[in-house]
């Protein structure tokens, strides 16, 4: 691997814009738990928006620097919020709420970075070429931000365990056929794993970079 070709400068920014997805969301899912009754994640120091609290080295580190060497978007996890169900007010709902809160923080955060990054385009002269170049490393933030949250929410929501949709689905799913469920859920890890070893990351992902180009689109307008 030649070093030399990679872009440090966009590296630092994405993952920057990845930690603070990451820290986020996450945070989401701590606060919606303390909302409905469970300070775990509050006395963890998990409801917070510092990296450090949430950095995972394979989610957080590792397989995004392998997203971006191979010139794929970047993604990736954090460690996982601790939530006591026992502690929550109505277990069997506040769960639900609680998996949907990261997902949903994430898209809020998008649509977030997209307000700032469209107002900007508006407002900014394009005959001031000394501006634009200042304010690139800013637009790129804003742009890596959008994708990083959509893409986010949207591999999350797969329901597949330990994200975020496997939680979700767990809800609607009849107590009767949950043993099934959950003898697959052991290996659910191994699945998401084989699934991005064999499905092209453009396939998995298809549906919301369509929405992400669509969003950008309206940039151009």
């Amino acid at each position: 691997m030649d070093l030399s070709t990679i872009n440090w400068g966009n590296l630092i920014v994405g993952i920057f814009a990845l930690f603070l997805s990451i820290s986020f969301h996450e945070t989401a899912h701590g606060y919606v738990a303390y909302l409905r009754g469970d300070e775990t994640a509050k006395r963890a120091g998990r409801l917070t928006l510092n990296p450090i609290a949430h950095i995972d080295i394979w989610g957080t580190i590792i397989f995004p620097l392998i997203l971006f060497i191979t010139h794929l978007p970047i993604i990736g996890w954090a460690k996982p919020v601790p939530v006591n169900v026992r502690n929550l007010k109505n277990p069997k709902k506040d769960v639900l709420y609680v998996a949907l809160a990261g997902p949903f923080s994430n898209v809020l955060l998008g649509f977030f970075f997209f307000g700032l990054l469209f107002i900007m385009i508006k407002a900014v002269p394009v005959n001031n070429p000394s501006l634009i170049s200042i304010l690139k490393p800013i637009v790129l933030f804003f742009t890596l931000s959008i994708q990083i949250n959509f893409l986010l929410a949207f591999f999350n929501m797969i329901p597949i365990p330990p994200l975020d949709g496997s939680t979700i689905l767990e809800y609607f799913i009849p107590y009767k056929y949950r043993d099934i469920y959950y003898s697959i859920r052991t290996y659910g890890f191994i699945i998401l794993i084989l699934a991005f070893i064999f499905l092209p990351f453009s396939i998995i992902f298809y549906p919301v970079q369509i929405f992400i180009n669509f969003l950008f689109s309206l940039l151009a307008h």
